[in-house]
C-alpha cells in the first residue's frame, strides 16, 4: 500500500516546476559563493574547504531548507484545491501512508538535490585552479547534511499540511534557515530543527563541527523527525472532511 501511495506521489511530479527548481536554484549559491571565494584568496587558503565555506554559507542558510519547503509546499498542492482533501480523507488508504509517501518523495528529490550541489561544487572548484578531487571529509558532510533533511522535511511537511498557502511554509523555512544560522553560532544547534541541518551540512565551516563525535546530531535528528512525524500523523487521524 506504501510503495502505491509513494508512486502516486511521484506522478505529480512529472512534467512539474519543481525539477526546475532543483537545477536552477542550487545555481545561484553555486555562483555567489564561488564569486566570494575568488575574492577572497588572501583569506581562504585551504582551497577545497575554503570553496565549502563559501558556497554552503549560502546554499545551506538560504536556499537548502526552502527548496525543501518548496518540495513540501507542492506536494500538498493539489489536496488543499477544490475538495481534493475530502477526496484524500474517504481514500481507504492509512493516513500514515500517506505522509510517509509524501515524505519519501521529498526526501528523493531532496537527494537529488544535494547530488547536484555536490557536482556544482566539484565543477567550481574545478574552475578556480583547485587541485585534485573533493576530499572525503566533505563527501561526508554532504551526506550527513542530506540525512539531517529527515527533520526538516517532516516539519515542513507539517507545516504545508496544516497551512493552505503555498507561499507561507516556505516563507517559514527561509526564516528557520536565518535563525539556525544565528542559533547555530551561538551554539546551540541541537535544538532547532534548520539548525540541525547546517550542522550536518558544516555549513561555513573548513573544521568538522563533529569532530567530538556524531551521537548527539543524530540523537536530535531522530527527535525531531519522530516529534514531527508523529504530530502530521496525528493530525490527519483526527482531521475531518472539509465542508
Amino acid at each position: 500500500m506504501l510503495l502505491k501511495c509513494i508512486r502516486a506521489e511521484n506522478l505529480k511530479l512529472r512534467h512539474s516546476c519543481i525539477w526546475a527548481a532543483c537545477v536552477l536554484i542550487p545555481l545561484i549559491p553555486a555562483v555567489m559563493g564561488t564569486f566570494n571565494y575568488q575574492n577572497n584568496l588572501g583569506v581562504l587558503t585551504r582551497e577545497w574547504y575554503s570553496l565549502w565555506t563559501q558556497i554552503t554559507l549560502f546554499y545551506s542558510s538560504l536556499f537548502y531548507a526552502p527548496l525543501i519547503g518548496l518540495y513540501c509546499s507542492y506536494l500538498w498542492r493539489l489536496e488543499h484545491l477544490n475538495n481534493n482533501w475530502n477526496v484524500l480523507m474517504t481514500n481507504p488508504v492509512p493516513v500514515r501512508n500517506v505522509f510517509l509517501a509524501k515524505l519519501a518523495v521529498v526526501y528523493w528529490v531532496t537527494l537529488l538535490t544535494q547530488l547536484w550541489i555536490g557536482v556544482l561544487y566539484f565543477l567550481c572548484g574545478k574552475l578556480c585552479g583547485l587541485p585534485g578531487m573533493i576530499p572525503g571529509q566533505i563527501l561526508v558532510w554532504l551526506l550527513r547534511g542530506t540525512l539531517a533533511a529527515a527533520a526538516v522535511g517532516t516539519l515542513q511537511l507539517l507545516l504545508s499540511m496544516v497551512i493552505r498557502s503555498f507561499s507561507v511554509p516556505i516563507g517559514i523555512s527561509l526564516t528557520g534557515s536565518i535563525l539556525g544560522f544565528i542559533i547555530s553560532n551561538k551554539g546551540y544547534s541541537m535544538y532547532w530543527p534548520y539548525s540541525v541541518m547546517l550542522l550536518g551540512m558544516n555549513a561555513n565551516k573548513s573544521e568538522d563541527s563533529l569532530r567530538h563525535g556524531p551521537i548527539p546530531f543524530l540523537v536530535s535528528l531522530c527527535a525531531f523527525f519522530l516529534l514531527f512525524t508523529g504530530i502530521s500523523i496525528w493530525y490527519l487521524k483526527k482531521k475531518d472532511v472539509r465542508a
